[in-house]
């Protein structure tokens, strides 16, 4: 008996800035930001291949260090999963120093 396929959820692509290591997002002209909310959502499948594919180009450029298409809210504009919102918004707990 095989698993029944899972619903498509909404994407955005993520990934690590090469040069300094932050997580960034792509957003609708093809730039890597810090902010989630400018992340450009893919609402089909189609449209999260293209994402991917043009995120993986700016891999081969050496911008950005492995793209991934992860689960995001179209309504908060946010990942969805836990562990990329904490990606997408920073540490849990307080960085000594740094408050």
């Amino acid at each position: 008996m095989s698993k029944a396929a899972k619903p498509f959820r909404p994407v955005a692509i993520t990934a690590n800035d090469l040069r300094s290591g932050i997580v960034v997002f792509r957003t609708e002209t093809g730039d890597w930001v810090k902010d989630a909310t400018r992340a450009e959502i893919a609402l089909d499948p189609a449209k999260a291949e293209t994402l991917l594919a043009a995120a993986k180009l700016d891999h081969d450029r050496n911008i950005v260090v492995e793209p991934v298409a992860v689960a995001f809210d179209p309504e908060s504009r946010l990942p969805v999963l836990l562990r990329e919102r904490i990606r997408a918004q920073g540490p849990t707990v307080a960085i000594p120093g740094s408050v």
